[in-house]
């Protein structure tokens, strides 16, 4: 651990005119937006031999990049015993129904009583490090104040391959909403 990955990128022509971001998220599903846009402001992102640092720097569609990623590091959170309702869970994945209240994983102003938290003492370190430090077996997430079902990570290979299928939108996703009124059409 605490080594560098460094990971060869070729984009597509397709991402012609998309920013470096959203170009890198596509071209490598395994790393979320926002951890490549850090990436790429501390000039972990070259091109050509020299370091991007613009987030929104548009592409031209078929640059060789290179990505230099530290290895992930185990959580460092403390479990906490907080209840879960667990759907589903393999040796490989778990489905889990956060309600609404629930921070998903440690941020600012809510270090701890996450879902994480939770995960980590449920799970007892059998959680996927790809999320790093902050966001162990953590694929996708959902608003603090928004209940739903979250797929997690047990093993890297599923965070890798649901990563991949959250990228290629072939997760099926429905959301329900409770308005007060009628929305306006269009």
């Amino acid at each position: 651990m605490g080594g560098i990955q460094t990971i060869d990128v070729r984009l597509e022509p397709a991402h012609a005119g998309w920013r470096l971001d959203r170009a890198l998220a596509a071209a490598v599903p395994t790393l979320s937006r926002e951890r490549l846009k850090a990436l790429i402001r501390s000039g972990a992102v070259e091109t050509k031999g020299s370091a991007v640092r613009d987030p929104a720097l548009k592409v031209r569609g078929d640059e060789a990049l290179k990505v230099a990623v530290p290895e992930p590091t185990p959580a460092h959170n403390e479990p906490q015993d907080i209840a879960l309702t667990i759907l589903f869970e393999d040796e490989h994945l778990l489905v889990v129904d956060k309600p609404a209240g629930l921070v998903v994983h440690p941020a600012a102003g809510n270090l701890d009583g996450t879902l994480v938290n939770a995960l980590l003492h449920h799970c007892a370190g059998q959680l996927s490090g790809i999320g790093g430090v902050a966001r162990p077996g953590i694929v996708h997430r959902i608003d603090k104040d928004t209940s739903g079902l979250l797929v997690v990570a047990k093993s890297d290979a599923a965070h890798e391959g649901l990563a991949k299928q959250f990228a290629a939108h072939s997760i099926d996703r429905r959301y329900v909403a409770i308005v007060n009124g009628v929305p306006k059409a269009g």
